[in-house]
């Protein structure tokens, strides 16, 4: 009877086995990244009809290998997606018996293409990092996280936004803003405002900056990279947005291109426009007294992104394109001032500002490709104009004792920035590459006004910058190496009404070094150096005195010298089934640190005069924890945690303050997928308290919820965000010197976020590809 059955068995199981052989097919293969030469591991692997339906799929495995089973007769279309590289397809047809069809060695090319198309913004964000970068891929949980790209800058790792929209990273404010990898002359805070997010693409986060790139900016680099496209016919996308809290605030952006032949043309619109209400309360102990301080804002800013692309043949091409950000806003405030000992010299004063404003940026570009696959050069010429005009008007009720009075300030700042870019590639495994730079900045500002207490003034800025770059990189199995040097000459002259008052001129050489060693797919370390500077802003050196409000006096120091900071960091990324994680910790010596001095008014023992000044060398450090995991098919998460010191040095009042300033911030941003074209947002911040020369900040914490819908066929999305659910979101400081205070800042920051966004057109033709500047990873020294 048991032979019988073994019999049974056997016979079955070599039926089965025939069956099989006739009616399925498996398809085998190896994917691997084509610069690195390495296993590329989950990768997803999908197999569709000619109708493109999903059939099958698999991803790759440690080892970049993948097998797929049982698949039937017929025609397919084989795909491979990996974010950081562009989408692979290839057409495969499986006949009976067909057995095992063995594909071999599949190359993926690095840079995510297809996030260049409208079309594909993914429902969540991602994280990359890089060699030199961290790179946040912004998907639609981020532009439902807010209007502007001010909004949604709290939910990148490292990356602080104070109550004023002023932007830290690292704990550090001396950090670069970039957009498209290009410097604008206006204020950070104002200008990431006035960006809609919908129009972001990716954030890029340069912490350790290579010699390559402008040494401006002690934290480094924040480079915003606006949406482009290059699809062949026309598509494009349509977003808008409303956000209310007491106020209502509008934004709304519209993506552009059509792309035939040797011609690209694409265009990227927006606006944002609204009010918003900010309200300061100050409790001046010391002096018995109170200010309190209820301002609106009412701002509409506009956007404004065209250019073109022309293919001369494969290997040339040219390409301009022009930004134009148009601002006109103003603020209405009213200051209330209680002394409480003496009523009776309680008054109000009313404020009245007007702004508007026109950044302008014109970009060409010229490059070309040797036959040597690498091997290229890259002319650009990029020149920004700035033009702004501010009239501010003082007023006061009956009883005070202060004079009425009106400011006009009218500015024009002008930079044109020219580089060449060469490289090199040397063998299979090395590179070279050279540049040289010139930034030329003017900047003329007319100072009007009626104010006993200030002067009019004619203030002058000239800085020339000039520098030669070179890095020289190699890379081996396990262990790769970047070295570089840029040598800077810099030379300024400022003048007031006609005289000079500030004048400088250096030459300075800025070193760089990355070591990698990566000893499998899983797990890379990287070690780097730079050496960077801070160079004193317009506002720091102007002897120009400039007053802000009865109580406080600005005026800056034409002495002012740079501060220079040395930079070692150290940064571990382990590759997970599910996801990533990255920890790193820096170091930084700073010389010369630039501070403020905070006095009273000899004049005026009630107002305060701030200034700025060099001080004592001090050393900060930190250290960086991140992840990126899908915990299950419905849930997955991006967290951060972040802890830094820093040791600050300055004057306040008669007394020379020193303070040990330690902050952490933690932030996590779950994505949780209730259906196909449901997905719900749950976003948490928190940062410890943190002490400044002057003040003492509390701690903030703040959680946001949101969902998205997609319908129409995908093409269309519904966001709906609710910011501070639990309106904690407001930021308490109190201060000893010069004498004692405590305040609170709150804004609307609990408010609803209502978003709709659609895409149309389509891709009709094969992409084609991108030129590599737009990939903002060679633009090196002209564009930083």
């Amino acid at each position: 009877m048991k032979q019988l059955l073994l019999i049974i068995i056997i016979a079955l199981s070599t039926l089965n086995s025939v069956a099989n052989n006739e009616a399925f097919a498996r398809i085998s293969g190896t994917i691997i990244d084509s610069h690195l030469k390495e296993p590329v591991p989950y990768a997803t692997i999908s197999l569709k009809d000619t109708e493109g339906n999903i059939i099958t799929g698999t991803t790759s495995e440690e080892d970049g290998s993948f097998i797929i089973k049982k698949v039937k007769s017929g025609n397919y279309i084989l795909t491979i997606q990996f974010i950081g590289y562009k989408k692979f397809s290839r057409e495969i047809s499986v006949i009976r018996n067909s057995g095992l069809i063995e594909l071999g060695t599949i190359n993926l090319d690095p840079d995510v293409a297809e996030m260049d198309e409208v079309v594909v913004v993914g429902e969540r964000s991602t994280i990359e990092q890089r060699i030199d970068r961290k790179v946040i891929n912004v998907g639609k949980d981020l532009t439902t996280a807010g209007a502007s790209a001010s909004d949604i800058m709290n939910n990148i790792p490292s990356v602080n936004v104070d109550q004023d929209g002023n932007i830290a990273l690292r704990g550090n404010s001396n950090v670069r803003i970039l957009i498209d990898g290009k410097p604008t002359n206006m204020n950070a805070a104002q200008l990431l405002k006035q960006i809609p997010s919908s129009s972001i693409k990716k954030i890029e986060l340069i912490n350790n900056p290579s010699a390559k790139y402008n040494p401006e900016g002690m934290s480094g680099i924040i480079n915003i990279v606006l949406h482009k496209n290059a699809n062949n016919g026309f598509n494009g996308s349509l977003n808008t947005g409303l956000t209310y809290g007491e106020n209502a605030r509008f934004n709304g952006s519209l993506d552009m291109n059509y792309r035939q032949g040797k011609l690209n043309l694409y265009a990227n619109l927006g606006s944002n426009f609204g009010k918003r209400k900010n309200i300061n309360d100050i409790n001046l102990v010391g002096r018995n007294a109170k200010q309190n301080l209820d301002m609106l804002n009412d701002n509409a800013s506009y956007l404004y992104k065209i250019g073109v692309d022309y293919f001369l043949d494969d290997n040339n091409t040219f390409s301009f394109y022009t930004n134009q950000n148009i601002y006109d806003g103003g603020v209405d405030a009213t200051i209330n001032a209680i002394y409480l000992d003496n009523p009776s010299n309680n008054f109000d004063q009313f404020l009245d500002l007007d702004m508007n404003n026109l950044n302008a940026s014109y970009n060409f570009a010229y490059k070309h490709l040797f036959p040597k696959e690498g091997h290229e050069i890259l002319f650009e010429a990029d020149y920004n104009d700035y033009d702004s005009d501010e009239d501010f008007a003082a007023d006061f009720s009956e009883n005070a004792s202060f004079v009425p009075y009106t400011e006009t300030v009218n500015e024009n700042r002008g930079t044109l920035i020219t580089n060449i870019d060469y490289t090199l590639p040397i063998g299979e495994k090395a590179k070279f590459e050279a540049g040289a730079e010139a930034r030329l900045l003017n900047n003329k500002q007319d100072y009007d006004t009626n104010n006993p207490a200030a002067q009019n003034s004619d203030y002058n800025y000239d800085r020339n910058i000039y520098s030669l770059y070179s890095t020289f990189g190699q890379s081996f199995e396990k262990f790769s190496y970047q070295l570089g040097a840029r040598l800077e000459s810099f030379d300024i002259d400022a003048e007031v009404n006609g005289e000079n008052v500030f004048s400088d001129d250096y030459v300075t050489l800025y070193p760089s070094g990355f070591f990698n060693y990566t000893p499998n797919e899983k797990n890379s370390y990287q070690v780097s150096y730079s050496r960077r500077i801070d160079r004193p802003s317009l506002r720091q050196v102007s002897p120009v005195r400039e007053v802000s409000t009865p109580t406080i006096t600005v005026v800056g120091n034409p002495n002012l010298q740079p501060q220079f900071t040395n930079s070692v960091e150290f940064n571990y990324t382990r590759k997970l089934k599910n996801g990533s994680f990255t920890g790193g910790v820096f170091f930084r010596n700073i010389n010369d640190n630039i501070n403020q001095l905070i006095n009273e008014d000899p004049s005026d023992p009630a107002s305060l005069i701030i200034s700025y000044s060099n001080f004592d060398d001090t050393n900060a450090y930190g250290f960086e924890l991140s992840s990126n995991y899908k915990f299950t098919d419905w849930w997955s998460a991006n967290g951060s945690f972040e802890l830094y010191q820093q040791t600050q040095s300055g004057i306040v009042g008669t007394s020379e303050v020193e303070v040990d300033n330690t902050v952490y911030t933690a932030r996590v941003n779950n994505s949780f997928t209730v259906t196909e074209d449901l997905t719900l947002q749950l976003f948490g911040f928190y940062r410890g308290p943190s002490e400044e020369l002057q003040f003492k900040n509390e701690d903030v914490f703040f959680a946001n919820i949101g969902g998205r819908y997609t319908f129409l066929d995908k093409k269309a999305t519904l966001s709906l965000n609710f910011n501070d659910v639990f309106g904690t979101q407001e930021y308490r400081f109190s201060a000893k010197l010069p004498y004692e205070q405590n305040g609170i800042f709150k804004s609307e920051f609990q408010n609803i976020y209502v978003g709709f966004s659609y895409r149309f057109g389509g891709n009709n033709g094969k992409k084609l590809k991108r030129k590599q500047r737009d990939n903002d990873e060679a633009q090196g020294g002209g564009m930083f």
